[in-house]
């Protein structure tokens, strides 16, 4: 299995505890949340029900029941229960009459979302065979869903009867580029770094996306091939992918397609001036699960009050699929081929870099020598007057050791010489940042590419630290 080391050492803790385990793993859809505890529990699961999306409490029932009846090597038959109270009944009944073992039996529930649809009675019942029965039992119990923010809100912060009983909690994350790579060479899948960073701007860590690559493709012919060709795979993922994680989620599309018109990120004002929805606790629960759910990020400025938080798009496959392949007809030969070499692609992919840095800024840390300093990741925002223009910083490392790291983000396909009109940019917007932020700090000048910088007398002037793109591939996990 390729990363998720601390995850599944995680898994043998819960295996091997001398108590009852319940545990909750979250993560968006295709991250590999079914894979990880099927692979790692193999023989060890004793029962396992997946719910089904739109499907009613009766068919949830009759599947359970069917299900159960495998798990019995089909001696018995097994009636569909009345209702979720009698399914647990049963199930207890089959767990007690299992033959003992030394090793922990595993139950898993699947996408339980899908099964505790509203008046189906599903949670409250699943609280009680555990409270009741499963508790004081070796046994490890999995609940997981895709829908984050309601496994978040219902399981996790649950306020009724499985209130404080979840024993183990997992986020499931993408891949990092790290793990992207370890991934790409087990295949076999020999890319550069470059061409490695050129995809995971595209398609990010999603293991599900991953498995669809082939031999001798390039970052970019593998692109042609998933998002535009008729029959690929990412062609129409967006329009699932959102429908199967929330409910009302033609909202959630609407913010996510704001927020793709404006890279550098909205305030909460600026999202309600595009998509009109009403200010409120629906939007604050909206933005809530789309954090929750890792597609957007919310960026607190540096020395700014809440109500100027940033949310930024930072899921790679929304953000290419609405800037390139939304509105696009199929089928034409080669198109991406020939629109990577334009300068959209180009303007654009200097952002998707400065997204790939924010989610790997401890890489960064790490490669800047300041791993075990504590520090504050933000940005800073001023829009400035009718004297001076507005500064905008995507990326700052606040340190407690009285110190800020300006980070300036650029892809490149080759080293970059800094010209002394870029030098001049660099030195005003270190002073326009100490000024208005009345900072008391060293700042440092940081700039973060791919190939590295020429060395000049105007990189020598303003640039203080340079980390290149192998510096992003160093960390399998962050913690």
């Amino acid at each position: 299995m390729i990363g998720r080391k601390h995850e599944r050492q995680t898994l043998d803790h819960l295996l091997f505890s001398k108590k009852a385990e319940l545990l909750t793993i979250i993560g968006r859809r295709r991250v590999g949340k079914t894979f990880l505890i099927r692979e790692h529990y193999k023989n060890k699961i004793v029962f396992e029900f997946t719910g089904t999306q739109y499907s009613s409490k009766k068919k949830q029932l009759k599947k359970f029941a069917q299900k159960l009846q495998e798990y019995t090597n089909n001696t018995l038959k097994v009636a569909t229960p009345e209702d979720w109270a009698e399914a647990f009944i049963a199930l207890k009944t089959y767990l007690k009459n299992r033959p003992s073992s030394k090793q922990k039996p595993v139950v898993f529930f699947d996408e339980v979302p899908w099964i505790a649809s509203k008046r189906s009675g599903f949670l409250n019942e699943f609280a009680y065979w555990w409270n009741d029965w499963a508790s004081r039992q070796p046994i490890v119990v999995v609940i997981c869903g895709s829908a984050a923010s309601w496994m978040i809100d219902k399981v996790v912060n649950n306020k009724g009867d499985l209130h404080n009983r979840i024993t183990e909690y997992i986020h499931l994350q993408p891949f990092t580029l790290a793990e992207v790579k370890q991934y790409l060479n087990a295949i076999p899948l020999f890319l550069d770094d470059y061409q490695i960073i050129q995809l995971y701007m595209s398609i990010g860590g999603i293991p599900h996306y991953l498995q669809h690559l082939r031999k001798g493709e390039s970052a970019t012919q593998i692109i042609n091939r998933l998002c535009f060709n008729k029959d690929g795979i990412l062609r129409n993922e967006f329009n699932n992918l959102y429908a199967a994680l929330f409910e009302g989620h033609e909202r959630h599309v609407a913010i996510i397609k704001a927020l793709s018109t404006k890279w550098k990120g909205l305030t909460r004002k600026e999202i309600i001036e595009i998509t009109k929805l009403p200010n409120g606790g629906g939007l604050t629960q909206i933005l809530t699960e789309l954090t929750t759910s890792s597609f957007i990020t919310e960026i607190l400025p540096i020395g700014k009050k809440k109500k100027e938080t940033l949310y930024r798009l930072v899921d790679e496959y929304s953000l290419f699929y609405l800037t390139f392949i939304e509105g696009k007809r199929a089928g034409k030969k080669d198109i991406w081929l020939q629109t990577a070499q334009k300068n959209p692609y180009k303007i654009w992919r200097g952002y998707a870099f400065e997204n790939i840095c924010i989610k790997h800024v401890e890489a960064i840390k790490r490669a800047l020598g300041i791993s075990g300093i504590h520090t504050e990741v933000s940005g800073f925002r001023s829009l400035g007057d009718a004297d001076r223009k507005g500064i905008q910083i995507d990326l700052l490392i606040d340190r407690n050791d009285q110190c800020i790291n300006l980070c300036e983000m650029k892809f490149y396909n080759s080293e970059i010489t800094l010209r002394k009109e870029e030098a001049t940019k660099l030195r005003e917007r270190r002073s326009r940042f100490q000024e208005l932020s009345k900072t008391k700090k060293t700042v440092f000048n940081t700039l973060i590419t791919t190939y590295g910088l020429k060395a000049n007398q105007h990189s020598y002037s303003q640039v203080d630290h340079v980390v290149t793109m192998d510096a992003l591939f160093l960390l399998e996990r962050f913690e």
